[in-house]
């Protein structure tokens, strides 16, 4: 099957990389998405050798002995060994055994075909499109801040980076954390580009290029989603005293943060990964959140190359994959 090889060091894409194979469900790819840690990926993040890609929809084989045969999916990313105290308790992101699609030992969506348990699959509505389908797994990861973190109606929630992830999260505070809207700075999104942070504005979001002097320790809860080394530092910068430090950006190199801040500042800092599908599906297939604005462009398997040159730009969104031709 055609898919892209990652060596360690090189991105190749391959026609006759070896097929699935195994016990799990066959699904065929029919779109990707690329996302930041994706390209972390190809900068020796996890030092993972395999085929990239965990964002995905795609069709289950049809003569495939699975339940699903034939209907279309996405997949969670993770598989647990599923006896293990995390398993057992539903938190297969936390197996000590896990292996993770396109980033830790299992080969991932950027090819005609990916394998998981059908266990880890969802089918994906109708009325869904392939496009919002890929926003199911970043979006679950945004969702998951709120099975974190208990937010008071009180807070003012800031949120660092303008990239994909953290649209979706300003989009998940504003819709679900029931702040008091009293003021327009309940949510306020801080990056780089005022133009790639313009659609926010739609949905009561405040963006802000940098930060100023009267932004510095006023939010209650910040939430790093850069997806680069500075973002922590501009997270500190804006934590309140005994406030709470949410953290998203994965980094192929090592983050060599200065925590005294957070640390004199008593800050609570909460790691934050993976979440639950089914209340993402739930949130596109309703319209409490919208990811339409979000799509950029789509390239063929054999384009890979040209299709993660535009995904490192600093105006690209979620730039599409399409394994078939």
């Amino acid at each position: 099957m055609k898919a892209v090889y990652f060596d360690g060091k090189k991105a190749t894409v391959k026609d006759d990389y070896p097929e699935c194979t195994g016990k799990d469900v066959t699904v065929n790819v029919t779109l990707a998405g690329i996302c930041g840690t994706d390209i972390e990926i190809l900068s020796g993040y996890m030092k993972y050798i395999g085929v990239p890609g965990h964002e995905f929809v795609g069709v289950v084989k049809e003569d495939d002995s699975s339940s699903m045969a034939g209907m279309r999916v996405a997949g969670e990313i993770n598989c647990g060994c599923q006896t293990c105290s995390m398993c057992r308790r539903g938190l297969q992101r936390h197996c000590p055994t896990r292996t993770v699609l396109g980033i830790l030992n299992h080969d991932g969506a950027f090819a005609e075909k990916l394998m998981l348990p059908e266990s880890n699959l969802h089918i994906i509505p109708d009325s869904m499109s392939d496009e919002q389908a890929v926003f199911i797994e970043p979006l679950a990861a945004a969702l998951e801040i709120l099975d974190q973190v208990s937010i008071n109606q009180d807070w003012k929630v800031a949120i660092v980076g303008d990239g994909r992830l953290a649209h979706l999260i300003c989009q998940v505070i504003k819709a679900y954390a029931h702040l008091k809207e009293e003021e327009d700075d309940d949510v306020t999104c801080f990056g780089r580009h005022m133009q790639k942070m313009s659609p926010l504005q739609r949905f009561g979001i405040q963006t802000k290029k940098g930060i100023e002097e009267t932004d510095r320790h006023k939010f209650d809860m910040v939430i790093e989603a850069s997806g680069s080394t500075s973002g922590f530092t501009d997270a500190i910068n804006l934590v309140k005293p005994r406030g709470t430090l949410v953290l998203k950006s994965t980094l192929a190199i090592g983050n060599k943060a200065d925590l005294t801040h957070a640390i004199i500042n008593e800050v609570t800092l909460v790691g934050s990964r993976c979440g639950r599908f089914k209340p993402a599906i739930d949130a596109i297939a309703t319209g409490a959140i919208s990811v339409s604005h979000m799509t950029d462009k789509t390239f063929a398997l054999d384009e890979f190359d040209a299709a993660i040159a535009r995904a490192r730009e600093p105006d690209a969104l979620k730039v599409y994959l399409k394994p078939a031709a």
